[in-house]
């Protein structure tokens, strides 16, 4: 009788006590054993990675899957594949925007329903709009919804409308009646242009003017909220002082705020279609100074993938993020601690974002010095940019999938 079904062996492996030689034994799409390099168990497949990292696989917040050319079973496909692409193997999928929105639960079960079957672990969040009463937000916690999102302006449009500070405060004081956390996009519709088209429009103050709204109601109603996406670094103090006044507060960017600065961009980059904006080289390094100090409040990184406004980031972010990350001595253990770690422990999934005993079999063979390069008829902000650290095989619940078409699955093991 065999010890395991599969065991995978890395001399760069990441756990939760940092990046060791390690040998995973998975049974029934769990993590049973982890385990020193030494160890010798019988399986049905054995994987040695040698040198290639193994990281856990990265839990995304707040993705964007309706694509406005697709069916929405199609679009739940699309996604799924762009995910394993990038190393992401769970999706807690933003309400808005979708059709249907999902606002109420039976929005949220037609979701389900095209989604059903997709090779990824799949959560989604509620969507809370003006109206949104408590029974809604009940009924939309009892048909699945892991969490709640939101918009202080058009960051759910057109299907999800902003609130003001009344329908703030109430959404809050519902949803902390519900032991649940609130996601806002914070940008403040006074501070927009009209209409919000160019980053002009969309400044700093606006994120800063919403943060401060947000504050004074979660200060007011104790709701555990968390900012997406985060990219004015200015404000970056003001998120920090929240926790000292009380408020459970905390944030996410995404890696195209991080690597992407608005003076390197073609006139064509969907990137222009980012909302917020992304912003100067001078933002994009106080925001990662922002995000590398020790108890930073930016504590999660997802894709910020919107195929709604043409948006295709899944694919490249965690090689992205990687490529910049390393180059400021970043190692694996922060990288996913930003993309599956936090987000996995921000939202209560206690066996996803690890690679411990006990939690899903959710993993991600990484080769951190290969080099990359993005077809420049790419469709992601990231077109014809030479970055580092390639995705390998990716195994969601124990099975094992080999993502990019063009890397054959033995070159990796």
């Amino acid at each position: 009788m065999t010890d395991f079904e599969s065991v995978i062996r890395s001399r760069r492996t990441v756990t939760p006590d940092g990046v060791v030689p390690a040998a995973v034994g998975i049974r029934g799409g769990r993590i049973e054993a982890v385990a020193g390099p030494e160890v010798r168990w019988s399986a049905r497949e054995e994987v040695d990675l040698g040198e290639t990292a193994l990281l856990p696989g990265a839990v995304d917040v707040g993705t964007g899957v309706h694509d406005p050319g697709r069916e929405l079973s199609g679009s739940y496909r699309a996604a799924a594949t762009a995910a394993l692409r990038g190393g992401v193997t769970t999706l807690v999928v933003s309400p808005a925007p979708a059709r249907p929105a999902m606002i109420c639960a039976d929005d949220l079960q037609v979701h389900r329903r095209a989604a059903a079957g997709v090779p990824v672990s799949l959560f989604f969040l509620g969507g809370v709009t003006p109206g949104s009463g408590s029974l809604d937000l009940a009924d939309l916690r009892a048909a699945g919804a892991l969490a709640f999102q939101c918009s202080l302006s058009d960051g759910g449009a057109p299907d999800m409308a902003a609130l003001d500070d009344s329908w703030l405060r109430k959404a809050m004081a519902e949803l902390t009646a519900l032991d649940a956390i609130l996601l806002v996009h914070a940008e403040d519709a006074g501070e927009l242009g009209t209409p919000p088209v160019s980053a002009e429009q969309r400044p700093p103050r606006a994120e800063r003017r919403g943060l401060e709204r947000v504050i004074s109601a979660a200060r007011s109603v104790g709701t555990r909220t968390h900012v997406l996406p985060f990219t004015a670094a200015e404000c970056a103090a003001l998120v920090s002082a929240a926790g000292s006044i009380g408020v459970r507060l905390s944030a996410q960017t995404c890696p195209h705020y991080l690597c992407l600065p608005t003076e390197v961009l073609p006139p064509g980059s969907p990137a222009h279609a980012c909302r917020p904006p992304l912003r100067s080289d001078a933002n994009r390094k106080a925001l990662w100074s922002a995000l590398l100090e020790e108890g930073s409040a930016i504590t999660t990184i997802s894709s910020g993938h919107l195929p709604a406004h043409g948006l295709h980031t899944l694919e490249w972010s965690l090689s992205a993020l990687w490529t910049a990350a390393r180059r400021r001595g970043a190692g694996l253990d922060l990288l996913t601690r930003w993309t599956a770690l936090a987000p996995a422990e921000l939202l209560g999934l206690a066996g996803k974002g690890r690679i411990a005993e006990g939690c899903d079999a959710d993993l991600v063979a990484f080769a951190p010095e290969r080099p990359v390069s993005v077809s420049k008829v790419d469709r992601s902000p990231y077109a014809g940019r030479e970055l580092t650290g390639e995705v390998g095989p990716v195994w969601v619940s124990g099975l094992r999938t080999s993502p990019n078409t063009g890397v054959p699955p033995h070159t990796w093991a």
